[in-house]
């Protein structure tokens, strides 16, 4: 399950995909795409494996690193001891409501001050600790599950069927327990949104898969995309794209109102009814696939030094659509009464202005800015979708 590389939202069904790692050729002897401004081969987004040894990119980041993997690895035992001894894996079902749940304090939350604007986001020490674990989620999803009916409800399933759907869910389960970490480490507000969303709604489609029925899918899309989202936000500032092209986007103003602090541990959905601008957040992306198919039909590995006329003339009558996209995005986002909602619409009109911005001297990098925007605008829609079915 994805979306496509270039700037659609997501629509339909296909693979999961993941940028390759920095310093790591991708397979089948491809070159790994240059950083930002190099020259070079550049391959569409491909499911990676995790390198032994990943390149920080700051020192600094490098011992945030280290603390999160050791912690990790501590989570990765305790969960161990847990299934040993009682037989269930833990995080499967979402939190009940008459459990109290202890609210972390702000000590142990990165972004609990963060309460500014959104921006293009340069750097994150929790680039490297995800990757693993969305190389290991994308690895579980594109076993076959990814080519899923998901029109057809538990009741009819194969064993064959039902073995791809429980193996996904464990997959599911486990990256959420150790974003949880990830969610507390990140500095960004908005990253730490991504992280605990993807919790959220991960737990609650492995939860459903038991008795699956298909708006429980619209759960899997969203975590899908949440995992997805978070590997471009990474692969940008890897491959310099966010750093080269953020000064030239304004930071969004403070928000009215910011989502509480919550407990990281065990996050809710952020969507629990429908919302008044889903249908025209649908309409909007809609609208933008339909104005931006030519456009989404060349080829994002060609630089802007070495368009064609047609190519250049279509990357000059795409700018203005996707300006006005991004003005919709923040329109809706901050008219839907939902803070958490308000941050994605306006992370994701960052990131598609900081696209816009870069399409006069466009490298392939750039590529990634695209992604992020795309990924966290099918992540809304599959949330409306998941209150409406």
């Amino acid at each position: 399950m994805g979306f496509q590389n270039r700037a659609g939202p997501a629509l339909g069904d296909a693979p999961m995909t993941l940028p390759p790692p920095p310093n790591t050729p991708p397979p089948n002897g491809a070159s790994p795409p240059p950083p930002f401004g190099g020259s070079g081969p550049y391959p569409q987004s491909l499911h990676q494996p995790w390198p032994q040894q990943p390149s920080p990119r700051r020192s600094g980041t490098w011992k945030w690193v280290l603390a999160i993997v050791a912690l990790l690895a501590v989570v990765g035992v305790t969960a161990a001891v847990t299934v040993a001894v009682t037989g269930e894996p833990t995080g499967g079902g979402l939190p009940s409501a008459s459990t109290p749940q202890a609210v972390p304090s702000d000590s142990e939350i990165a972004s609990a001050e963060d309460s500014g604007g959104v921006s293009v986001i340069t750097d994150d020490p929790t680039c490297a600790p995800q990757r693993p674990i969305v190389s290991t989620l994308a690895a579980k999803t594109n076993a076959g599950w990814d080519k899923r009916d998901p029109e057809v409800p538990a009741s009819d399933w194969t064993p064959e069927i039902r073995a791809q759907y429980n193996e996904v869910a464990a997959a599911m389960r486990d990256a959420a327990d150790q974003f949880v970490q990830l969610a507390k480490l990140t500095p960004h507000r908005v990253m730490r949104e991504i992280y605990e969303q993807f919790i959220a709604y991960a737990r609650a489609y492995a939860a459903s898969v038991p008795n699956y029925t298909p708006g429980d899918d619209y759960s899997a899309r969203f975590a899908v995309g949440a995992a997805e989202a978070i590997s471009r936000i990474c692969a940008a500032i890897d491959y310099g794209s966010a750093g080269a092209r953020a000064p030239l986007v304004k930071v969004s103003e403070p928000p009215a109102e910011i989502a509480p602090v919550g407990d990281a541990n065990a996050p809710v959905r952020f969507l629990s009814e429908p919302n008044a601008v889903c249908r025209d957040w649908n309409l909007a992306l809609m609208q933008f696939q339909d104005e931006t198919a030519e456009w989404r039909n060349t080829d994002p590995k060609i630089p802007a030094g070495e368009w064609t006329p047609e190519q250049k003339r279509l990357n000059v009558e795409v700018a203005p659509v996707m300006r006005r996209f991004a003005t919709q995005l923040r329109s809706l986002g901050n008219s839907s009464g939902n803070p958490v909602l308000a941050d994605f619409a306006n992370l994701s009109a960052q990131y598609r202005s900081a696209l816009e911005k870069a399409l006069p001297t466009y490298v392939p990098a750039d590529d990634y800015l695209a992604g992020v925007s795309a990924r966290l605008n099918g992540m809304v829609n599959s949330a409306c979708q998941a209150v409406s079915a």
